[in-house]
Parts: structure tokens; C-alpha cells; sequence
């Protein structure tokens, strides 16, 4: 049973969380009682329809942008109350090699995955040692963890997201704010319907379990991992991927 501590209502910020895996951990920290509001760049319909069918608060930001998401913040606080759980799951990819990868390719993926973190984080770490409890989780991925061809770009932001996690975990330790990483495998999302037939078929023989993910899988230990009785976990990397990697 769930400890009444683990039930209280906090306020949840959840970076590109109208689809894939943002929109499950979305839907999972709503049920856990929580006043989530999911961010997204764009997609305007989507978001709408996902507000319309969940009851969730979407916004809309460029998390890459600093003064972007200091006045989100400040909207969130005004309309909802101090974010206290931050998820930082908004991530794109541009991918090449390196001898044929533009600069600008570089810098967006770096900007988005990795720099829209620290930008969310500055901004929530003061607020949550003011309310003495916080909660971030960073999502990174199995290709920060092993490296991918023609995915230098993403590789680097998302091996970067642990070494923030491990170094804000222990700013953050003595206030009762975890910081932890989440590394997904391949999870069954709309990000993997390009891939060739072939191509999905040998990437699920490499998985041991014998499966892709679900984005429902990650979403629940997100929910484990940003609960109050889990503040002892903080500094850690949770792999997600059916056995595929186990650094």
C-alpha cells in the first residue's frame, strides 16, 4: 500500500509531455494526485487534444530558452503553486555523422536535450529548497549510455543529463531534493514508426526480454521516483531497456 507521504498533491512540470513517453508520465503523476502541467514546443492541436482528454494543463515554451522558461515558471506559480517535481523529458533528434553533421544540428540537440534541462532546473532548485522537498528527474537514453552511429549530437546531450543528475543530486541532497536519471531503451513510441520493418526486427532480437517498451513502464518509475518516501534514491540511473544494456 502507498504511504499516505507518497498521496500528497504536489505541483509537476513535465517538459514535452503531450506524447510518447512525456504524455504517460504526464497521465501517471495526474493519478498519483498530483497538479500536473504538460509543456510541449508546437504541436498546438495535439496539445489541445490532449488537455481535452486527460484534463491536464499543457503550456507551451521553448524549454531551450532560458527567459522562456523563466516566465513559464513564473505562470505556473501563479496559476498552480511552486513546481516542485520537474521532469525533464523534452528531447529532439538531428542525426548524422559527424563528418556530415552541421553546427546547427549540434547546437539544437544540445540546446534542447541537454542545455532545456539545466535552463528548468536553475530555475526550480531555489523554489524547492524553499518548500524543502523536490523532486527531478532527467530522461536520458540507452544511446547516452552506449553511443550510436550517426548520433553524436544525441549521445552527447544525453550522457551529459547523467553527469548534471550526479552533480545536482549532491547540491541538492541536504534540502530533501533527489535528482535521478531515467535511461529508456526502445520504447514503443511514434518516434520508432520511420524505422524500416528490417531494421525494428533487429533491434528487438538485441533486446533480451524480447520486446519493445511501453512509455507506461517508464512513466511508473517515474512516479516511484519522484514519490516522498523515495528521497534516499537520488544521484542514480534507472535503465529501462529489457536487459538490452547493463552498464
Amino acid at each position: 500500500m502507498m504511504s499516505a507521504l507518497a498521496q500528497t498533491s504536489r505541483v509537476a512540470l513535465v517538459t514535452g509531455g503531450t506524447r510518447g513517453i512525456g504524455a504517460a508520465v504526464s497521465r501517471a503523476l495526474h493519478a498519483a494526485g498530483h497538479r500536473v502541467v504538460a509543456s510541449y514546443g508546437s504541436n498546438v492541436a495535439e496539445a489541445r487534444a490532449f488537455e481535452t482528454a486527460t484534463g491536464i494543463r499543457t503550456m507551451a515554451f521553448d524549454a531551450a530558452a532560458f527567459e522562456a522558461c523563466a516566465e513559464a515558471m513564473e505562470r505556473i506559480a501563479g496559476a498552480e503553486g511552486p513546481v516542485t517535481i520537474l521532469v525533464n523529458n523534452a528531447g529532439i533528434t538531428r542525426d548524422s555523422t559527424v563528418g556530415r553533421m552541421t553546427r546547427a544540428a549540434w547546437d539544437a540537440v544540445i540546446d534542447t536535450n541537454l542545455g532545456a534541462a539545466f535552463n528548468l532546473c536553475r530555475l526550480a532548485m531555489p523554489v524547492m529548497r524553499a518548500e524543502g522537498f523536490g523532486r527531478i528527474v532527467n530522461m536520458a537514453s540507452i544511446n547516452g549510455q552506449t553511443g550510436q552511429f550517426g548520433q553524436a549530437n544525441y549521445a552527447a546531450s544525453k550522457a551529459g543529463l547523467q553527469g548534471l543528475t550526479r552533480a545536482l543530486a549532491l547540491e541538492g541532497a541536504r534540502h530533501n531534493i533527489t535528482v535521478n536519471t531515467i535511461a529508456p531503451g526502445y520504447i514503443d513510441t511514434a518516434m520508432l514508426e520511420t524505422v524500416p520493418p528490417q531494421i525494428m526486427a533487429d533491434i528487438v532480437a538485441r533486446i533480451p526480454v524480447g520486446r519493445l517498451g511501453t512509455p507506461d513502464e517508464v512513466a511508473r518509475a517515474v512516479t516511484f521516483l519522484t514519490a516522498e518516501d523515495a528521497g534516499f534514491i537520488t544521484g542514480s540511473t534507472l535503465s529501462i531497456n529489457g536487459g538490452q544494456h547493463m552498464p
